[in-house]
């Protein structure tokens, strides 16, 4: 796991939260004590820390010589979108209607289209063709408001219906890769039978508990972003991605207790 990742998942899963009673203050002291759990030493933390202050995502303050680091607006809105599709999944009460997107970008500028893309696959979206992206989900107005302000891209929000159902099936085998998911979840599936009972993650050690978590959630993690929760009608048979959820989600809620206990401690080592 990269140092970047590790800050994302243990400030998504864990910091935030517990930072909340010092305003969402949390020292270097802390960041490095905590990375160190991972293997990452305090001279790469700074370096990386750094960095992603300088792109916008954390704030800093000082107090004497401590360094302290606080989410800002736009690393709590990431945070919550992707909170919400990784643990927010397994709706099936789907009306038909498909939103799309259809876009249109000038040759020249290519890092507008880029960020286009990667808005609608971040929220689910996927390329039915070259500009025409659909999802089955209401999301038209979340993209409007994260595309808001291009200068170069013209875009038409529409909502649609297929003819059938089966056309409705063929089109997001089109734009989505379900067949490469369905056997990724499957080897993750057998990655997870083998952890051990709920009972037993809920006992560990702190510091046990919170790496365990973390490297949890990063085995799990992308799949949500390349899978768009589609409803069950969509599905192919035998579809097990809601089975893998559950078993993440069994797992890292029985994390949670000694993880978030270690937290709180490493914060307040009082």
């Amino acid at each position: 796991m990269k140092p970047r990742a590790i800050l994302w998942d243990l400030f998504g899963a864990q910091l935030r939260y517990a930072a909340e009673a010092r305003d969402g203050w949390v020292p270097m002291r802390a960041l490095n004590q905590l990375l160190e759990l991972f293997g990452v030493g305090e001279s790469t933390s700074r370096v990386v820390l750094s960095r992603m202050r300088r792109e916008g995502w954390f704030t800093t303050c000082r107090d004497g010589r401590q360094t302290s680091y606080a989410l800002t607006a736009r690393s709590i809105t990431m945070l919550d979108e992707g909170r919400a599709r990784i643990f927010d999944r397994g709706r099936d009460d789907w009306d038909g209607t498909w939103r799309m997107v259809i876009y249109a970008v000038p040759e020249e500028s290519r890092a507008e289209r880029d960020r286009v893309r990667r808005t609608l696959a971040w929220h689910g979206f996927g390329p039915l063709a070259a500009a025409t992206w659909i999802s089955p989900h209401p999301r038209l107005e979340v993209v409007r408001e994260a595309l808001a302000g291009l200068s170069a891209t013209r875009m038409d929000l529409l909502e649609s219906r297929a003819l059938s159902r089966e056309a409705d099936r063929e089109m997001a085998f089109r734009c989505w890769d379900l067949g490469g998911l369905a056997r990724d979840y499957a080897e993750l599936i057998s990655e997870y039978e083998q952890l051990p009972a709920a009972a037993e993650l809920a006992a560990m050690p702190g510091p046990e508990a919170l790496r365990r978590q973390v490297e949890l959630t990063s085995s799990y993690r992308a799949l949500p972003f390349r899978d768009p929760d589609l409803p069950a009608t969509l599905l192919p048979e035998g579809w097990q991605g809601r089975r893998a959820h559950t078993l993440f989600t069994t797992a890292h809620d029985a994390l949670n207790g000694p993880a978030s206990a270690y937290v709180r401690t490493v914060l307040d080592p009082r």
